[in-house]
Order: C-alpha cells, then sequence, then structure tokens
C-alpha cells in the first residue's frame, strides 16, 4: 500500500518528472518500511518479504533455530495476499481503480539489480541478527530499501510478494505480470548470493535465525 499509493501520489503531483516521482516514492517507502518494522515487529519478526522468510528458514535448519516449514508457507502466503490488497486499497484511496499493469521492466540490467538489492536486503538483516543489533532493523532496512531505489536499476522490489502485489496497479509502481518471474527468480538468487556472504563473514550467523529480522514475542517472552 505505502509503495503503490506513494507512486500514485507522486504521478499525480509531478506529472512529467520521472526522478521527482522516484524520490517520492523511495522515501515514503524508506519512512514507512521503517514504521511498518517498529509496529509489527514484535508480532510476527516483521517477516514482510518471503526471501527473508526463506533464508530465516534454511538458515534455521544449521542449527535447529528459525521458522519452520508450515511457518514458512504460511508467512509466504500471508505476504502475497497482503501485498496484492495494499495495491487494491492504495488504487481504491486514489480512485484509480486495479487494473493489470503494462509497466514492463525484466532487462539484464534491472534483473541484475534484482540480484544485488535481495543480496544486500538479506546480508544486512541477518547480519544485525547475528551481531545482536536487531534492535537497528528497522531503520536500517528503510535506509537500505530508501538508498537502494537509487542504486540499482530495478528500483529494489528485492520482495517477491511485493513484486506479485505490484501487479494489480497500472501505475507509476506497477510491474507487467511477464516481468515477474524474471524479477522473482533474480531475488532467488540474491538470496542464495546474501547467504553465501552472509555466512562467510558471519560464520555464526546461523545460530541467530529466531532473531531476523526482529524476535517475535513469544520469543521474546521466553528470553
Amino acid at each position: 500500500m505505502i509503495v503503490v499509493g506513494s507512486g500514485i501520489a507522486a504521478q499525480q503531483l509531478s506529472p512529467g518528472d520521472v526522478g521527482l516521482q522516484l524520490l517520492q516514492n523511495s522515501t515514503a517507502t524508506a519512512l514507512g518500511l521503517t514504521v511498518l518494522i517498529l509496529v509489527l515487529g514484535p508480532v510476527s519478526g516483521a517477516h514482510f518479504n518471503p526471501v527473508v522468510s526463506l533464508a530465516d528458514w534454511i538458515l534455521g535448519r544449521r542449527s535447529g533455530a528459525g521458522l519452520t516449514l508450515p511457518e514458512l508457507v504460511t508467512y509466504a502466503v500471508a505476504q502475497t495476499v497482503g501485498a496484492v490488497m495494499g495495491s487494491v486499497l492504495a488504487n481504491a484511496m486514489f480512485e484509480v481503480g486495479t487494473s493489470i499493469s503494462a509497466k514492463e521492466r525484466a532487462t539484464p540490467g534491472h534483473l541484475l539489480g534484482e540480484v544485488i538489492a535481495t543480496a544486500g536486503l538479506i546480508l544486512l538483516i541477518f547480519a544485525l541478527a547475528a551481531t545482536s543489533r536487531g534492535v537497528l532493523a528497522a531503520p536500517a532496512v528503510g535506509a537500505y530499501i530508501g538508498a537502494a531505489y537509487w542504486f540499482t536499476s530495478s528500483t529494489s522490489f528485492a520482495n517477491p510478494a511485493v513484486t506479485v502485489g505490484r501487479i494489480f496497479s497500472d501505475t507509476f509502481a506497477g510491474i507487467a505480470p511477464a516481468s515477474v518471474p524474471g524479477f522473482v527468480v533474480a531475488q532467488l538468487v540474491g538470496t542464495a548470493v546474501g547467504l553465501g556472504l552472509l555466512l562467510i563473514l558471519f560464520p555464526s550467523a546461523a545460530r541467530t535465525a529466531d532473531d531476523a529480522v526482529l524476535p517475535r514475542s513469544s520469543e521474546t517472552a521466553r528470553s
């Protein structure tokens, strides 16, 4: 909702200036993501992203921690449904109607950008957990995504659920269905790259899977 809504607002407020539209969209997304992590972190661990949940599950298999496979599947479904509903709500607020995007994005450069954006996100989140700095996840992830809007050619989707959700808005933030498979594959590759870098730099990271993105309330209570 934040990504699509701010994209629609930017398109309406600054027609003809794509750079300003991107600035408005990225600023709202960075700030909104920070707030969402702060609010929902104690509830779900701030798992808004299927590749983050997947990485958590993979790391957890090494140490008996992290998400279980049923939790991973449930999270991925909830994340994707939530992203689609967010697009629908954003469209409704701005009265633009929900329609399938025609915005083609999948070029080799964009896909490379998605690999880099996703790898950086995975490395950031789990490095914070591995070094007991999870309290910084909200501002750090918000800052990273805000910056990655600009330093990656793809504008850093870095999230399969958000990628699918953005199909349902033919506006500034939309993505055509034909571009989605390439983006998702690139995000999965980026996840693998990010995990590889993580285990090289922080070999003990697998033991802290429960702390990514933030500890859930039940786990915090037990500690």
